[in-house]
């Protein structure tokens, strides 16, 4: 068909006007007419209908005029190629780029860039080999990909970085860029310093921007925020990623008040309404604003224009942070979905965080589903760590083991996770030997491992096991320990009777012992009766956390063991001076996908006059085959005790009736999971024991340390807790 130069010409000013503005509307209306054959059939054309339908998101239309094109060049598959690997459909792009007659250099950087994304760090180092070995020429754009594509792997990232200093690439401000962001995601900090301050003249703002994030990463915000600054004295065009960064540092440092005049400063310059700003926002007050927070980040949210699914993702996770809130971390997951958003990695990492806080089976399975049929791009190792965590914080250890063993590719998190499950369920030895394969298969450990490690020794008593691990930290693996490493050694030797020892332990510490330590000791002196030094932690406590109850209800509680009523009513009497309340006992249990909580003594449960009869009868057949109520565990004197107060006190502790309740709704042999919020007190342990033998049922207790797994009268902490 003939055409007139002028047609043409406009014709393709507004079809790249459309393509550039995102303009669907108009780039449909296009190429209606293109189809038409308003305009000649064009290659040229072609492939902008291709780019525009990928840049809207909109793949079937992108590959419809794909295999429209009547002949298709090297761009054409490079634009297609581009549209699936942006999609997460990778295979797909392979395999049309196995089909270009003659990819040129763009094509192998598409494709690298595409596995960068999903994380195939290998299938990017093939191609790159077999990219190298046919002689096309490799330019910063192929190496940006490649350092991406490394994710966390730095020994690759170093090879990288000695080729790029070699081949004369370090000259591209892209390539040094990414070996700054790729050093810290890789925890070599120092690297990426070194990185950056070797950029003498090649620093853009992308750099700054990497080196302020990298700074903020690793809990370095002062030093963000003097490069901040001198990114500010230098000249440098200030944009949203600059500003998301800064909120990054300020997040780090904790800085309130810091956090709120930079937000002031947001609003005057109006990138309050950004979505990257936005996002860093919600993200600062959900992790800095205390109780409040949540609240703070809810007004940033609703001020943003059109969330997209970032903003939607840190509204979740600063949801799921707070414990108390998971309920809305779910509801909001289940809102962005209703809108039309795709749930992502992040999505399902932060939305089944929020389930294992719930201790929800039936809403994390559902999750569990959803991710399967979703196809996630991207990280789909993160998704199934999650998974794990969910699982055996909802008392399935076997169901957080299949996720492990089906996993394709494990990573140090994978194995954290799974020895952590272990640890908390109470078995020791299966914990240890998984970290025994980790070990094995070259997946070195770090400080989260070892919290984990060490947490195992101590539930199930492996006291020379753990101080093994301890000293080899530091000896073999070069990792400093934390308080947290401290706290889990002072609760290793507590639990064991080591009470002196642990007292040592807690004096030599290089760091100042913190409220888990105190607090492990306290427990365990609670345990093995040492007023003494139980006076000590408890006070210690108490200065560090003066509106904390634990301490107090400890202390009143071993007063009241040994018969001390007066010191027991003193320290009683000074929490009330204090206004300080103890938190009451609360346990719930999930039945037919509804949650069902009980509270000591309270009879605001619809079925509660059931409850308490079946747990009556209950009682009855446990006593005919030994169980003895121990009344200690009732904290009232016997002379001031009513006839029958003690055992009506301890007859309806929350966990014994979410057990009972558990009991008279499910069928025979089904398996009960029941959480408490505080610790599960040494009657109702027993007397649970006795309930899972009577009853014929494995019962499962989640308190506030560790689980309790009953079965045929006996529980998987071998009374070790």
């Amino acid at each position: 068909m003939n055409q007139t130069p002028w047609k043409f010409k406009s014709f393709r000013d507004l079809l790249l006007k459309s393509v550039a503005e995102r303009d669907l509307f108009t780039g449909k209306s296009l190429h209606a007419l293109y189809v038409k054959s308003i305009v000649a059939s064009s290659t040229y054309l072609s492939n902008h209908f291709v780019n525009l339908y990928s840049k809207c998101g909109c793949l079937s239309y992108a590959r419809a005029a794909f295999d429209s094109t009547e002949e298709p060049n090297v761009f054409s598959y490079n634009v297609i190629v581009k549209a699936y690997a942006k999609d997460s459909k990778i295979l797909i792009a392979r395999q049309l780029f196995d089909e270009i007659p003659q990819p040129d250099t763009v094509s192998y950087n598409t494709l690298i860039s595409g596995y960068a994304d999903a994380r195939e760090t290998v299938a990017a180092m093939v191609l790159f080999k077999r990219m190298r070995e046919l002689g096309f020429e490799v330019d910063g754009f192929t190496l940006s990909g490649l350092i991406a594509a490394c994710c966390d792997r730095v020994d690759l990232i170093k090879q990288l970085h000695c080729f790029a200093v070699s081949g004369g690439f370090d000259s591209y401000s892209s390539v040094n860029n990414a070996f700054v962001t790729y050093y810290s995601k890789g925890g070599l900090l120092s690297e990426a310093v070194s990185v950056f301050y070797g950029m003498d003249g090649l620093r853009d703002e992308v750099s700054w921007n990497s080196m302020i994030v990298a700074y903020g990463q690793h809990k370095e915000g002062a030093k963000a925020l003097a490069l901040y600054k001198e990114m500010i004295f230098k000249g440098f065009k200030i944009d949203m990623f600059t500003l998301a960064s800064v909120l990054n540092a300020l997040t780090s440092l904790d800085h309130l008040i810091g956090g709120h005049q930079f937000h002031g400063k947001l609003i005057k310059a109006g990138f309050h309404q950004n979505s990257h700003v936005g996002s860093g926002l919600i993200d600062f007050y959900s992790k800095c604003g205390g109780r409040d927070g949540m609240s703070d980040s809810e007004k940033v949210f609703r001020e943003i224009l059109s969330p997209d699914l970032v903003i939607w993702n840190t509204m979740i996770s600063g949801y799921s942070m707070n414990e108390e809130l998971s309920e809305e971390a779910v509801k909001s997951f289940r809102q962005m979905q209703r809108i039309g958003h795709r749930p992502d990695d992040c999505s399902f990492v932060c939305v089944t965080s929020a389930c294992s806080n719930l201790s929800s089976p039936s809403q994390g399975k559902q999750i569990h589903g959803l991710a399967i049929k979703s196809h996630i791009p991207s990280n789909r190792i993160s998704v199934n760590n999650a998974l794990i965590s969910l699982y055996y914080k909802s008392g399935n250890l076997q169901d957080a083991r299949r996720v492990f063993d089906r996993m394709p590719e494990l990573n140090a998190v994978s194995f954290n996770c799974m020895i952590k499950g272990y640890a908390q369920h109470g078995h020791g030895t299966e914990a240890l030997r998984l970290y025994q394969r980790m070990l094995d298969s070259g997946i070195a450990p770090n400080n989260i491992t070892f919290v984990a490690v060490l947490s195992a020794c101590a539930h199930c008593g492996k006291v020379d096991e753990g101080q093994k691990y301890f000293n080899t930290m530091k000896e073999t693996f070069k990792i400093e320990p934390e308080a947290e490493h401290y706290s889990c050694m002072i609760d290793l030797l507590g639990r064991a009777g080591k009470l002196e020892e642990a007292e040592r332990f807690i004096d030599a510490m290089p760091c100042k012992p913190g409220s888990v330590a105190w607090a492990a000791l306290l427990g365990a002196c609670r345990k093995h009766k040492n007023m003494a030094l139980a006076e000590r932690a408890a006070n210690e406590l108490m200065v560090m956390q003066p509106l904390a109850a634990t301490p107090y209800v400890m202390l009143a509680n071993m007063y009241a063991d040994a018969g001390k009523w007066e010191e027991m009513a003193s320290v009683r009497k000074s929490m009330r001076g204090k206004r300080i309340r103890k938190k009451p006992g609360c346990s719930w249990i999930e039945v037919k996908k509804k949650k069902h909580v009980f509270v000591a003594e309270d009879w605001s449960h619809p079925m509660i006059r059931e409850v308490n009869e079946y747990l009556e009868e209950m009682m009855k057949k446990m006593k005919k085959v030994g169980y003895v109520m121990d009344k200690k565990w009732a904290m009232v004197k016997e002379d001031e005790a009513g006839e029958g107060e003690e055992e009506m006190r301890l007859g309806h502790h929350s966990e014994k009736l979410a057990v009972a309740f558990g009991l008279m709704s499910t069928r025979d042999g089904e398996e009960l999971v029941v959480v408490k919020n505080l610790r599960i007190c040494g009657d109702c342990h027993n007397a649970i024991k006795f309930m899972s033998a009577v009853a014929g049922r494995e019962i499962i207790v989640r308190d506030n340390l560790r689980f309790h797994c009953f079965k045929d009268g006996k529980c998987s902490c071998g009374d070790y807790w």
